[in-house]
């Protein structure tokens, strides 16, 4: 009787140590599989996000520089940095070459006119460098502020990016976090029911003890708590082979 018991109690061993590890190593192929997927995901993210910061660093660099001769024109970097910033603009090939122009074209007028030595044409050269020096630092600044302004939003697009990268990525983790805690999650009810089982195993058999039938039944049909219960308990382990008893006890 205590062999059949031990076949019962074992047999309700390998089922659940079978269930649990074969639940286990589910729940940690599965985690595993997310974890790699999400690593993968994370790798592709952050390349993304290096290949777009370095597609759009030669537009924030030009911005930059850009905005900082506007603040020099303008006078926001200091009279210092405000004068050497005309100057180099009155020193420019493209100013030079715009003035030798106009100062030809006001003569070659007067020439024609017989008006080269008059007061007019005097007045018209003097009035021509200032006027023009000003239409081209106007040019320059309009120039300037298309450059500043795509430098803008180089940066806002880079930060955008940046933005949703950093989402992307916590999800992942989340993802993984997830994907942890649902394996162990996996684990621990599969261990919950191995004992289950064997629980109810004893149960059942202890219920028959207790009406004085099956295995554990003691002698004068007494309860599995009772002396020949506890000898049918102890009687049914020692009747366990070593497998089921490495099985359920490690």
């Amino acid at each position: 009787m205590a062999f059949i018991a031990g076949a019962i109690i074992g047999g309700a061993l390998i089922t659940g140590v079978g269930g649990y590890f074969a639940q286990k190593a589910a729940a940690e192929e599965a985690a595993g599989a997310q974890r790699s997927a999400s690593e993968s995901a994370i790798a592709e993210q952050r390349r993304q996000q290096a290949e777009a910061e370095r597609l759009l660093a030669p537009y924030m660099q030009a911005g930059t520089g850009a905005l900082e001769q506007q603040q020099a024109l303008l006078g926001l970097a200091g009279p210092e940095a405000q004068q050497a910033a005309i100057a180099q603009l009155e020193q420019s090939p493209q100013f030079q070459a715009m003035l030798a122009q106009g100062e030809s074209a006001i003569l070659q007028n007067a020439s024609a006119t017989g008006g080269l030595r008059g007061g007019n044409t005097q007045a018209a050269l003097a009035q021509f460098r200032p006027q023009l020096l000003s239409q081209l630092i106007q040019q320059q600044m309009a120039g300037l502020g298309g450059l500043s302004g795509m430098g803008q939003q180089a940066a806002m697009g880079t930060a955008g990016f940046g933005q949703q990268s950093a989402a992307n990525i916590g999800n992942q983790f989340g993802a993984m976090g997830q994907a942890a805690a649902g394996a162990a999650m996996a684990q621990g009810q599969g261990l919950a029911n191995l004992f289950g089982g064997v629980g109810g195993a004893l149960g059942t058999l202890g219920g028959l003890g207790a009406m004085g039938k099956g295995p554990l039944a003691g002698g004068g049909g007494g309860a599995p708590g009772g002396a020949g219960g506890m000898e049918s308990v102890a009687n049914a382990y020692n009747a366990m082979t070593e497998r089921q008893r490495r099985l359920a006890f490690g």
